[in-house]
């Protein structure tokens, strides 16, 4: 899986403008779905049709946007000013570099402050693009960049920016790979707008009305020095969401997980995140509701430049997902 990880996590496509990444996701796809649509909104859907009157239509979710910036002003020395799309932290930006849609780099600079020991703004902040004034600028207000990183291995762990959710994407892939037989009507999400209030999951998740669904997404983790007070750990399995700042997975579901996890001997954790959320927030509350569930990638530094995850982790979250779609969902 790892040239397919390197080549997501690599790509643009801050929320909103998903366009790149949506072809490259759908050219590894080409073949392997009964058919696959573009919804109005951008998300890009691939439906294994239902292939036995006991399977249910259910619906998996990962998004393909990631955070980024938008230029809001351009001053008289050409550095441009930003406001943020999604969860973007300034700690994580100072020296950073950003690419555009037309491929332009750019670095991140802080203004001098009198408060040099003071945590920074997004306001004290700026882009670089080499510009020595508006007019020799080669981006403008209104563009859109993501952060710019490669991805590096580091013996099983993998770092890259976006890992969140590529990694995800990557899993999807995968898993639509591997399924050779389900008795359900799967339908593979890759959403948009995820980073910005769950936008694709709700739209897709309207139109498809699953009867049952998961997200696939990344999740904090503990286990570095002072960090969160939480178990899930790099290298302990695939972690099966319990509850996070907006949602509640549905008992059962868990309770499935655990069950295709332990019929496959597959390592699994289980996960109860205090703040953020996935595309699930938004499905299981579509129409009359979705009964839902999440597999996790476990990950370090989430809405860093230099995300990391296990492949341990990666490869049992594909595995899991493969065994419970294999087989009936009774709930």
């Amino acid at each position: 899986m790892k040239p397919l990880i390197k080549k997501l996590v690599e790509s643009y496509g801050p929320s909103g403008h998903e366009e790149q990444i949506r072809e490259i996701i759908r050219s590894e796809i080409k073949g392997l779905a009964d058919y696959v649509t573009i919804d109005p909104l951008g998300n890009l859907i691939a439906v294994y049709k239902k292939k036995a009157k006991s399977g249910k239509k259910v619906m998996l979710a990962a998004h393909m946007d990631e955070i980024g910036l938008i230029v809001s002003h351009i001053d008289a020395k050409g550095f441009a000013s930003f406001v943020p799309v999604g969860g973007v932290r300034p700690l994580t930006c100072i020296g950073g570099r950003v690419r555009f849609a037309n491929d332009v780099i750019g670095v991140i600079g802080v203004h001098e402050r009198r408060d040099s020991n003071g945590v920074p703004t997004l306001d004290d902040l700026f882009i670089d693009t080499g510009a020595t004034s508006p007019d020799t600028s080669p981006v403008k207000v209104g563009d859109a960049a993501g952060f710019f990183r490669p991805l590096e291995e580091i013996g099983d762990r993998l770092v890259a920016k976006s890992m969140d959710d590529r990694i995800s994407c990557a899993v999807m892939i995968e898993v639509m790979r591997q399924l050779k037989r389900t008795p359900h009507e799967v339908q593979f999400v890759f959403t948009v707008q995820e980073e910005i209030g769950t936008r694709g999951a709700t739209t897709s998740a309207f139109g498809l009305d699953p009867e049952v669904a998961f997200s696939i997404d990344v999740t904090a983790t503990g286990d570095t020095p002072k960090g969160h007070r939480m178990e899930v750990a790099l290298g302990n399995g695939a972690a099966i969401k319990v509850r996070d700042a907006g949602m509640i997975s549905d008992p059962r579901l868990v309770t499935l997980l655990e069950q295709r996890a332990s019929e496959a001997k597959v390592k699994s954790q289980r996960e109860v995140l205090q703040g953020g959320s996935t595309d699930a927030r938004a499905i299981q509350v579509v129409r009359a509701g979705v009964p839902s569930g999440c597999v996790s990638i476990p990950c370090r530094y989430v809405h860093s430049p230099s995300e990391m995850v296990d492949m341990r982790d990666v490869n049992a979250a594909v595995s899991l997902l493969v065994q419970t779609l294999e087989k009936p969902i009774d709930l």
